[in-house]
């Protein structure tokens, strides 16, 4: 893609990024390097993802922007825009080649904030990705939310979902998920997780964990066949990557 480049515009900005973090989705390498090189050059913070798989990883990372392909392999830009949209507030620009009013509807249908269309002058895209962070000022609180597979865990308001189906977990449930999930592939053994989640002092006894993960995993598994919570055994449990 021939992205319109020059060295008098490059100059022409400062760097005011202020380590701002700025999420670039884009399967196409050369432009991820480009516009890597370029905010980075800016003083920005930067994130990339090839495909829509890393989109949805790196979107944990609590990006202050995105700049999101829309045509990539595995979930596309529309779809990862869906995905994380009730729960990452930043800004999300579409990059895209097409410039048909209807791919226009539905990007903004699908929660898109801005379409920058290709071949760009990165003067306009800064200047777009600057007025949006300007006024994302509104938004204040940073989204705590990581997605796995179909599961979404959102820390902020304590719960999970699948396919926007929210899925109900008792108080002491959730702490055990959310230790598990926040730490994947580390394992713990049932008299830490009682220790972190019941604390030093409580009566009873770590043997309630195994009844608590059994229940988990029953509610996990009326919605999913994947594993999401591991025995290991002689060990303790962990979170499957």
């Amino acid at each position: 893609m021939n992205t319109t480049i020059c060295l008098s515009e490059q100059a022409s900005l400062s760097k005011s990024g202020s380590q701002t973090k700025i999420l670039i989705a884009d399967d196409e390498p050369d432009i991820v390097s480009m516009l890597r090189s370029f905010f980075e050059s800016k003083g920005y913070l930067v994130l990339s993802a090839a495909n829509g798989t890393e989109a949805l990883k790196q979107a944990e990372r609590q990006p202050d922007l995105i700049l999101l392909d829309i045509s990539m392999p595995g979930p596309d830009g529309l779809t990862v825009c869906r995905r994380i949209r009730d729960y990452v507030s930043c800004p999300i620009l579409f990059l895209t080649a097409r410039i048909e009013d209807a791919d226009k509807v539905q990007g903004f249908a699908a929660g898109g904030d801005d379409y920058i269309v290709k071949p760009f002058s990165l003067v306009e895209l800064e200047a777009r990705v600057r007025a949006h962070l300007r006024r994302e000022a509104r938004h204040n609180f940073t989204a705590q939310v990581r997605f796995s597979g179909d599961l979404t865990i959102d820390y902020s308001e304590r719960c999970l979902f699948f396919a926007d189906k929210r899925l109900g977990l008792a108080k002491k449930e959730f702490d055990i998920v959310e230790l598990l999930s926040q730490n994947p592939g580390q394992v713990f053994d049932r008299e830490r997780i009682y220790e972190r989640i019941w604390g030093y002092d409580s009566d009873g006894d770590s043997s309630v964990v195994a009844e608590h993960i059994r229940r988990i995993r029953s509610k996990l598994a009326a919605c999913t066949e994947r594993t999401y919570i591991e025995t290991v055994w002689g060990c303790g449990y962990k979170w499957n990557r």
